[in-house]
C-alpha cells in the first residue's frame, strides 16, 4: 500500500516583495489609530518614528509578516493581542537600474519583480552593431535585499555580492549569453549598472573607398581592414601603407606594402584598437607626422528613459 507523507514547505519571500530603503510602509493597528503608522526606514533600516514606546522595529530587508509579528510582540506590552497589518505603499523610490553602452535604446528600469539580464536587453532594443563581445556588471553594496534569499540562489547566481566582500564588478561574454550558459544570464538587481562594451575602433583613412572608423576584432589584418573600407579607390598607392600606432607615452609607425602583402613576400600585419591606418595616394605627399582624427562618438543623454518592470 502506498503512504504519502506531507512536510511542510518552507514560504519563499521574493526579494522584490521586501521592504528596501525609499519604500513607503504603512503599519496597520487594527482597532487602535493611535499606534498606526506610515513612513519609510531611518539610515539604519528602523521604521522611523514609529511608536511603540519600546526596542525601535528594524524592517530593511524583512517581509510584511516578519515586520508585523515584530511590531506585534512590542506593542503586546502595552495592548491585548494586537493585531498588525502591515503593507508596502509605495516602492517606486528604489534604487534604480541602468543600462548603456552599445545597446539600441540606453534605459533606466525600476524592479518590483524577478528580471535577469537578457530580458532587460530585449527590452533596450538589443545589442548594437558596435559591441566589443563583452558585457560589465557594476553592483554596489547596500541596494538590495538578495543576500536574505535561499543558499541555492545564491550559488546559481555568479556575479560577486559586494555585500559579502567580493568584487562588484563582473563581466560576461555575449557569446555565453546567446548559448543560452545560465551564469551569463544573471539575475538584475536594484541599484545594478549594466554596460555593454564597445568595440574599440581602427580608423582607415586615405586612398580607400570609403574612408571611415571600422569596429576593432581579434585577429583583424590590415588586407581585411581596408576591404571593409570600400577597398582601395583609383588614386591609392598599393606600395605606401602607413600605420600609426600609440604605444603608451610612445609612437610607431608601422610601413607596409599591399603587393608584397598579396604576393605572400610580406607578413599581413594584425591591427590593433585605436590605430589609424593611412593607405598613400599618387601625387600626395607622404605624411610626416600622425593624423588627428575628431572623437565621433556619440555623447550619452542626461536623463535616460525610465521602465517600470513589474
Amino acid at each position: 500500500m502506498l503512504q504519502l507523507s506531507a512536510y511542510p514547505q518552507e514560504t519563499v519571500v521574493r526579494e522584490a516583495d521586501l521592504v528596501h530603503f525609499g519604500d513607503v510602509v504603512d503599519v496597520d493597528v487594527v482597532g487602535s489609530f493611535e499606534f498606526d503608522w506610515r513612513g519609510k526606514l531611518s539610515p539604519e533600516g528602523f521604521l522611523d518614528g514609529l511608536n511603540t514606546y519600546g526596542d525601535p522595529v528594524y524592517g530593511l530587508c524583512r517581509s510584511d509578516s516578519d515586520i508585523a509579528a515584530a511590531v506585534a510582540s512590542s506593542l503586546s506590552k502595552m495592548l491585548r493581542d494586537p493585531k498588525v497589518i502591515v503593507r508596502i505603499v509605495d516602492s517606486s523610490n528604489r534604487a534604480i537600474v541602468t543600462l548603456d553602452g552599445a545597446v539600441r535604446s540606453p534605459t533606466r528600469f525600476q524592479l518590483r519583480r524577478e528580471v535577469r539580464l537578457r530580458e532587460l536587453l530585449v527590452l533596450s532594443g538589443g545589442i548594437g552593431d558596435d559591441a566589443s563581445g563583452e558585457i560589465q556588471l557594476f553592483r554596489p553594496p547596500h541596494l538590495n535585499c538578495f543576500d536574505i534569499k535561499n543558499d541555492e540562489a545564491q550559488k546559481s547566481d555568479k556575479v560577486a555580492d559586494a555585500d559579502a566582500g567580493g568584487t562588484p564588478l563582473t563581466t560576461f561574454k555575449i557569446s555565453d549569453l546567446l548559448r543560452g550558459k545560465t551564469d551569463a544570464n544573471p539575475e538584475i538587481r536594484s541599484g545594478d549598472l549594466i554596460t555593454v562594451l564597445r568595440a574599440k575602433p581602427i580608423y582607415i583613412i586615405g586612398g580607400v573607398n570609403d574612408p571611415r572608423p571600422i569596429l576593432s576584432g581579434s585577429g583583424l589584418t590590415l588586407s581585411r581592414a581596408i576591404a571593409m573600407a570600400g577597398g582601395l579607390s583609383k588614386e591609392a598607392d598599393k606600395r605606401m601603407v602607413t600605420i600609426y600606432r600609440r604605444d603608451g607615452d610612445s609612437s610607431a609607425f608601422i610601413e607596409a606594402n599591399l603587393e608584397k602583402i598579396a604576393a605572400k613576400q610580406d607578413d599581413d600585419p594584425l591591427l590593433k584598437p585605436f590605430d589609424i591606418v593611412e593607405v598613400g595616394q599618387r601625387n600626395k605627399a607622404k605624411r610626416k607626422i600622425a593624423p588627428v582624427l575628431e572623437n565621433s562618438r556619440r555623447s550619452a543623454p542626461a536623463t535616460l528613459p525610465l521602465r517600470i518592470i513589474e
